[in-house]
Protein backbone atom coordinates (compact mmCIF):
# COMPACT_ATOMS: atom_id res chain seq x y z
CA UNK A 1 0.00 0.00 0.00
CA UNK A 2 1.58 3.87 -0.87
CA UNK A 3 1.76 5.91 2.55
CA UNK A 4 0.62 9.15 1.91
CA UNK A 5 1.92 11.87 3.74
CA UNK A 6 0.14 14.62 5.29
CA UNK A 7 1.37 18.18 6.42
CA UNK A 8 0.09 20.87 8.36
CA UNK A 9 1.44 23.79 9.42
CA UNK A 10 0.39 24.91 13.03
CA UNK A 11 -0.17 28.15 12.97
CA UNK A 12 0.41 28.24 16.70
CA UNK A 13 4.37 26.50 16.20
CA UNK A 14 6.72 27.56 14.04
CA UNK A 15 7.75 24.75 12.37
CA UNK A 16 5.92 22.05 9.53
CA UNK A 17 4.72 18.90 10.99
CA UNK A 18 4.30 15.80 8.64
CA UNK A 19 2.46 12.88 9.62
CA UNK A 20 2.34 9.62 7.00
CA UNK A 21 -0.89 7.91 6.87
CA UNK A 22 -0.40 4.01 6.68
CA UNK A 23 -4.23 3.18 7.32
CA UNK A 24 -7.00 1.99 4.30
CA UNK A 25 -10.40 2.26 5.18
CA UNK A 26 -12.92 -0.11 5.08
CA UNK A 27 -16.29 1.36 4.94
CA UNK A 28 -18.43 -1.44 4.87
CA UNK A 29 -16.92 -3.31 7.76
CA UNK A 30 -19.93 -4.35 10.12
CA UNK A 31 -22.43 -6.66 9.35
CA UNK A 32 -26.15 -5.11 10.67
CA UNK A 33 -29.29 -7.27 11.21
CA UNK A 34 -31.10 -7.01 7.85
CA UNK A 35 -33.01 -3.53 7.22
CA UNK A 36 -31.10 -1.85 10.33
CA UNK A 37 -29.60 1.06 9.75
CA UNK A 38 -26.98 2.53 11.72
CA UNK A 39 -27.34 5.78 13.32
CA UNK A 40 -24.52 8.48 14.60
CA UNK A 41 -22.40 6.34 16.80
CA UNK A 42 -19.76 7.79 19.71
CA UNK A 43 -19.84 4.58 21.83
CA UNK A 44 -17.53 2.41 20.95
CA UNK A 45 -14.58 0.35 22.53
CA UNK A 46 -13.17 -3.46 22.58
CA UNK A 47 -13.21 -6.14 24.62
CA UNK A 48 -9.69 -6.65 25.36
CA UNK A 49 -10.28 -10.73 25.98
CA UNK A 50 -11.86 -11.23 23.24
CA UNK A 51 -10.91 -8.74 20.30
CA UNK A 52 -14.52 -8.23 20.00
CA UNK A 53 -15.98 -4.44 18.81
CA UNK A 54 -19.13 -2.80 21.29
CA UNK A 55 -20.92 -0.01 19.54
CA UNK A 56 -23.79 1.91 20.67
CA UNK A 57 -25.44 3.48 17.84
CA UNK A 58 -28.22 5.89 18.24
CA UNK A 59 -31.42 3.55 17.26
CA UNK A 60 -31.08 4.35 13.32
CA UNK A 61 -30.97 8.28 13.61
CA UNK A 62 -29.17 10.57 16.05
CA UNK A 63 -31.01 9.77 18.93
CA UNK A 64 -32.95 6.64 20.67
CA UNK A 65 -35.55 9.09 21.92
CA UNK A 66 -39.02 7.21 21.62
CA UNK A 67 -37.27 4.50 19.71
CA UNK A 68 -37.46 0.78 20.41
CA UNK A 69 -34.72 -0.60 18.75
CA UNK A 70 -31.69 -2.24 19.96
CA UNK A 71 -28.76 0.30 20.28
CA UNK A 72 -26.23 -1.87 21.57
CA UNK A 73 -23.60 -4.20 19.07
CA UNK A 74 -21.29 -6.85 19.63
CA UNK A 75 -19.48 -7.37 16.38
CA UNK A 76 -16.59 -9.95 15.83
CA UNK A 77 -13.06 -8.32 14.20
CA UNK A 78 -14.33 -9.78 10.97
CA UNK A 79 -17.68 -7.57 11.53
CA UNK A 80 -20.36 -10.43 11.81
CA UNK A 81 -22.66 -9.32 14.62
CA UNK A 82 -23.21 -11.19 17.80
CA UNK A 83 -25.38 -9.62 19.57
CA UNK A 84 -27.96 -6.55 20.05
CA UNK A 85 -29.67 -5.14 22.44
CA UNK A 86 -30.67 -2.39 24.95
CA UNK A 87 -34.08 -1.26 23.25
CA UNK A 88 -36.04 1.38 25.30
CA UNK A 89 -33.15 1.89 27.97
CA UNK A 90 -31.28 4.70 26.62
CA UNK A 91 -32.02 8.52 25.23
CA UNK A 92 -28.76 9.39 23.53
CA UNK A 93 -25.87 6.50 24.23
CA UNK A 94 -22.39 8.76 23.42
CA UNK A 95 -19.95 7.43 25.79
CA UNK A 96 -18.71 3.30 26.08
CA UNK A 97 -16.30 1.25 27.97
CA UNK A 98 -15.63 -2.74 28.31
CA UNK A 99 -14.34 -3.69 31.69
CA UNK A 100 -11.56 -5.98 32.27
CA UNK A 101 -14.34 -9.00 33.06
CA UNK A 102 -16.13 -7.93 29.71
CA UNK A 103 -18.90 -5.59 31.40
CA UNK A 104 -20.42 -3.35 29.13
CA UNK A 105 -20.35 0.45 30.31
CA UNK A 106 -22.65 3.21 28.51
CA UNK A 107 -23.32 6.78 29.51
CA UNK A 108 -26.84 8.20 28.08
CA UNK A 109 -25.83 11.53 27.65
CA UNK A 110 -29.03 13.58 26.96
CA UNK A 111 -32.89 13.04 28.68
CA UNK A 112 -36.61 12.47 27.59
CA UNK A 113 -39.66 11.46 28.95
CA UNK A 114 -38.00 10.91 32.70
CA UNK A 115 -35.05 8.72 30.77
CA UNK A 116 -31.31 9.81 30.48
CA UNK A 117 -28.37 11.12 32.31
CA UNK A 118 -27.05 7.61 33.59
CA UNK A 119 -24.23 5.69 33.14
CA UNK A 120 -25.51 2.23 33.04
CA UNK A 121 -23.14 -1.49 33.98
CA UNK A 122 -24.63 -4.42 31.79
CA UNK A 123 -23.47 -7.93 31.73
CA UNK A 124 -22.84 -9.58 27.76
CA UNK A 125 -26.46 -10.32 27.77
CA UNK A 126 -28.00 -6.75 28.76
CA UNK A 127 -28.95 -7.09 32.38
CA UNK A 128 -28.24 -3.98 34.36
CA UNK A 129 -25.96 -4.85 37.13
CA UNK A 130 -25.18 -0.85 38.52
CA UNK A 131 -26.60 2.40 37.59
CA UNK A 132 -25.24 5.57 38.60
CA UNK A 133 -27.10 8.85 38.45
CA UNK A 134 -31.10 9.75 38.32
CA UNK A 135 -33.42 9.09 35.62
CA UNK A 136 -34.14 11.98 33.59
CA UNK A 137 -32.81 14.26 36.58
CA UNK A 138 -30.09 16.83 35.81
CA UNK A 139 -27.18 18.35 38.72
CA UNK A 140 -24.83 18.72 40.17
CA UNK A 141 -24.69 16.37 43.09
CA UNK A 142 -23.20 13.30 44.28
CA UNK A 143 -25.74 11.25 42.75
CA UNK A 144 -26.32 13.41 39.75
CA UNK A 145 -25.11 14.43 36.09
CA UNK A 146 -25.97 16.83 33.85
CA UNK A 147 -25.35 15.04 30.23
CA UNK A 148 -22.18 13.08 31.37
CA UNK A 149 -20.13 11.91 27.69
CA UNK A 150 -17.95 8.94 29.45
CA UNK A 151 -17.06 6.52 31.52
CA UNK A 152 -14.00 4.16 32.09
CA UNK A 153 -12.85 1.92 34.73
CA UNK A 154 -9.32 1.07 36.13
CA UNK A 155 -8.40 -1.81 36.92
CA UNK A 156 -9.30 -1.76 40.90
CA UNK A 157 -12.43 -1.26 39.65
CA UNK A 158 -12.92 2.79 40.82
CA UNK A 159 -15.20 4.25 38.15
CA UNK A 160 -14.87 7.84 36.33
CA UNK A 161 -17.36 9.47 34.76
CA UNK A 162 -16.65 12.90 32.36
CA UNK A 163 -19.72 14.83 33.47
CA UNK A 164 -20.42 17.43 30.66
CA UNK A 165 -21.09 18.29 27.32
CA UNK A 166 -20.30 22.03 26.92
CA UNK A 167 -22.64 25.15 27.81
CA UNK A 168 -24.61 25.13 31.15
CA UNK A 169 -23.87 21.72 31.80
CA UNK A 170 -21.37 20.36 34.40
CA UNK A 171 -17.71 20.23 33.49
CA UNK A 172 -15.96 17.97 35.81
CA UNK A 173 -15.01 14.15 36.42
CA UNK A 174 -16.57 12.22 38.98
CA UNK A 175 -15.18 9.30 40.81
CA UNK A 176 -17.08 6.23 42.05
CA UNK A 177 -16.19 3.18 43.86
CA UNK A 178 -16.78 -0.35 42.31
CA UNK A 179 -20.11 -0.46 44.00
CA UNK A 180 -21.10 2.67 42.77
CA UNK A 181 -20.23 5.06 46.20
CA UNK A 182 -19.25 8.90 45.60
CA UNK A 183 -15.28 9.24 46.46
CA UNK A 184 -14.74 12.58 44.62
CA UNK A 185 -15.20 15.06 42.01
CA UNK A 186 -12.43 17.55 40.64
CA UNK A 187 -13.25 19.97 37.82
CA UNK A 188 -15.24 23.16 36.81
CA UNK A 189 -15.52 25.14 33.72
CA UNK A 190 -12.62 26.87 32.25
CA UNK A 191 -9.32 26.63 30.70
CA UNK A 192 -6.74 26.58 33.34
CA UNK A 193 -5.22 23.30 34.38
CA UNK A 194 -7.55 20.94 36.38
CA UNK A 195 -10.56 23.15 34.72
CA UNK A 196 -13.05 21.63 31.52
CA UNK A 197 -14.90 22.76 28.78
CA UNK A 198 -16.18 19.97 27.49
CA UNK A 199 -14.53 16.64 28.64
CA UNK A 200 -15.66 14.64 26.21
CA UNK A 201 -13.43 11.30 26.12
CA UNK A 202 -11.46 9.29 28.99
CA UNK A 203 -8.61 6.59 28.94
CA UNK A 204 -6.06 5.20 31.39
CA UNK A 205 -2.13 4.14 29.97
CA UNK A 206 -0.21 1.57 31.30
CA UNK A 207 0.69 4.03 34.41
CA UNK A 208 -2.98 4.11 35.25
CA UNK A 209 -2.90 8.07 34.59
CA UNK A 210 -6.16 9.59 33.30
CA UNK A 211 -6.46 11.30 30.20
CA UNK A 212 -9.12 13.48 29.56
CA UNK A 213 -10.49 14.82 26.48
CA UNK A 214 -11.27 18.15 27.34
CA UNK A 215 -12.15 18.81 23.72
CA UNK A 216 -13.61 22.70 23.79
CA UNK A 217 -9.97 24.04 25.12
CA UNK A 218 -8.51 21.47 21.94
CA UNK A 219 -6.06 19.34 24.42
CA UNK A 220 -5.81 16.67 26.74
CA UNK A 221 -5.26 17.20 30.08
CA UNK A 222 -3.30 13.99 32.25
CA UNK A 223 -4.23 13.26 36.12
CA UNK A 224 -3.35 10.96 38.33
CA UNK A 225 -6.75 8.77 39.62
CA UNK A 226 -7.00 11.41 42.57
CA UNK A 227 -7.65 14.27 39.96
CA UNK A 228 -4.23 15.79 40.89
CA UNK A 229 -2.90 17.71 37.45
CA UNK A 230 0.26 16.36 35.49
CA UNK A 231 0.51 17.44 32.13
CA UNK A 232 -1.44 18.45 29.05
CA UNK A 233 -1.10 18.04 25.42
CA UNK A 234 -2.43 20.01 22.55
CA UNK A 235 -1.00 18.40 19.62
CA UNK A 236 -3.87 16.01 19.07
CA UNK A 237 -6.49 18.67 18.59
CA UNK A 238 -9.74 19.26 19.88
CA UNK A 239 -10.15 15.48 21.27
CA UNK A 240 -13.59 13.60 20.77
CA UNK A 241 -12.37 10.35 21.37
CA UNK A 242 -9.20 9.08 23.06
CA UNK A 243 -8.01 5.27 22.98
CA UNK A 244 -4.64 3.64 24.59
CA UNK A 245 -3.63 -0.03 23.94
CA UNK A 246 -1.76 -2.51 26.13
CA UNK A 247 1.62 -1.14 24.28
CA UNK A 248 0.95 2.65 24.98
CA UNK A 249 -0.23 3.41 21.59
CA UNK A 250 -2.89 6.25 21.61
CA UNK A 251 -5.40 7.05 19.17
CA UNK A 252 -7.06 10.52 19.13
CA UNK A 253 -10.52 11.38 16.92
CA UNK A 254 -10.74 14.97 16.47
CA UNK A 255 -14.35 15.69 14.80
CA UNK A 256 -14.00 19.55 16.02
CA UNK A 257 -10.96 21.28 14.79
CA UNK A 258 -11.28 24.09 11.84
CA UNK A 259 -9.76 27.33 10.97
CA UNK A 260 -12.42 28.73 13.59
CA UNK A 261 -11.80 26.51 16.58
CA UNK A 262 -8.77 25.29 16.10
CA UNK A 263 -6.23 27.06 13.94
CA UNK A 264 -3.69 25.01 12.31
CA UNK A 265 -5.46 21.73 13.06
CA UNK A 266 -7.05 19.50 10.72
CA UNK A 267 -9.92 16.66 11.61
CA UNK A 268 -9.33 13.23 11.82
CA UNK A 269 -7.27 10.46 13.78
CA UNK A 270 -4.23 11.24 15.13
CA UNK A 271 -2.25 8.24 16.22
CA UNK A 272 0.90 8.47 18.84
CA UNK A 273 2.74 6.90 21.81
CA UNK A 274 2.33 7.63 25.50
CA UNK A 275 5.93 6.92 26.21
CA UNK A 276 9.47 5.14 24.80
CA UNK A 277 10.71 8.81 24.27
CA UNK A 278 8.21 9.75 22.19
CA UNK A 279 6.58 12.36 25.15
CA UNK A 280 3.20 12.24 23.21
CA UNK A 281 4.58 12.77 19.76
CA UNK A 282 1.95 12.39 16.73
CA UNK A 283 3.15 9.33 14.58
CA UNK A 284 0.31 9.18 11.96
CA UNK A 285 -2.61 11.26 10.83
CA UNK A 286 -5.63 9.97 9.46
CA UNK A 287 -7.73 12.81 7.40
CA UNK A 288 -11.75 12.97 8.49
CA UNK A 289 -13.58 11.66 5.56
CA UNK A 290 -15.00 15.09 4.88
CA UNK A 291 -13.50 17.98 4.34
CA UNK A 292 -12.51 20.31 6.71
CA UNK A 293 -14.97 23.60 6.30
CA UNK A 294 -13.45 27.47 7.35
CA UNK A 295 -15.80 26.99 10.28
CA UNK A 296 -18.59 25.48 11.67
CA UNK A 297 -21.14 28.34 10.12
CA UNK A 298 -19.36 27.55 6.70
CA UNK A 299 -22.24 26.58 4.83
CA UNK A 300 -25.17 28.80 6.20
CA UNK A 301 -27.85 27.78 3.06
CA UNK A 302 -27.14 24.19 3.81
CA UNK A 303 -27.07 22.75 7.05
CA UNK A 304 -26.90 19.37 6.94
CA UNK A 305 -24.22 19.67 4.78
CA UNK A 306 -22.44 22.01 7.48
CA UNK A 307 -23.95 19.24 10.13
CA UNK A 308 -21.61 15.92 8.51
CA UNK A 309 -18.89 18.72 8.20
CA UNK A 310 -18.82 19.24 11.83
CA UNK A 311 -17.99 15.35 13.16
CA UNK A 312 -15.91 13.03 11.79
CA UNK A 313 -14.86 10.04 13.95
CA UNK A 314 -15.93 10.44 17.75
CA UNK A 315 -15.60 7.15 19.42
CA UNK A 316 -12.59 4.59 18.47
CA UNK A 317 -10.88 2.17 19.29
CA UNK A 318 -8.36 -0.06 18.48
CA UNK A 319 -6.99 -3.92 18.18
CA UNK A 320 -3.77 -5.27 19.28
CA UNK A 321 -2.91 -5.31 15.31
CA UNK A 322 -3.35 -1.11 15.55
CA UNK A 323 -6.54 -1.39 13.50
CA UNK A 324 -8.99 1.16 14.29
CA UNK A 325 -12.50 0.90 14.24
CA UNK A 326 -14.11 4.72 14.39
CA UNK A 327 -17.45 5.52 14.34
CA UNK A 328 -18.54 8.61 12.31
CA UNK A 329 -21.74 10.35 13.75
CA UNK A 330 -22.01 13.16 11.32
CA UNK A 331 -21.70 10.47 8.40
CA UNK A 332 -23.58 7.78 10.75
CA UNK A 333 -21.20 5.29 9.60
CA UNK A 334 -18.99 2.93 11.03
CA UNK A 335 -14.97 2.40 9.32
CA UNK A 336 -12.66 0.08 10.12
CA UNK A 337 -8.99 1.37 9.55
CA UNK A 338 -6.68 -1.07 8.86
CA UNK A 339 -2.94 -0.57 9.23
CA UNK A 340 -0.59 -1.59 6.17
CA UNK A 341 1.97 -3.18 8.27
CA UNK A 342 1.03 -3.68 11.92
Amino acid sequence: MKTTTLCLILLSASGLYCQPNPYRPLDQWAQLPSGRKLGSASAIDIDRKTGNIWVADRCGAATCGGSTLDPIFEFDPSGKLLKNFGGGMFVTPHGMCVDKDGNVWIVDQAIKDAKGFQVFKLNHDGKVLLTLGKAGVAGSGNDTFNSPSDVIVAPNGDIFVADGHGGDTNARIVKFSSDGKFIKTWGKKGSSPGEFDTPHALAFDSKGRLFVGDRNNNRIQIFDQDGNFIEEWKQYGAPSGIFIDAKDNIYVADSQSNAKNNPGFKRGIRVGKVKDGKNGKVMAFIPDTLPTPESDDHYPNNPAFAMSTTSGAEGLAADTKRNIYAGEVGAQKLIKYVLAKP
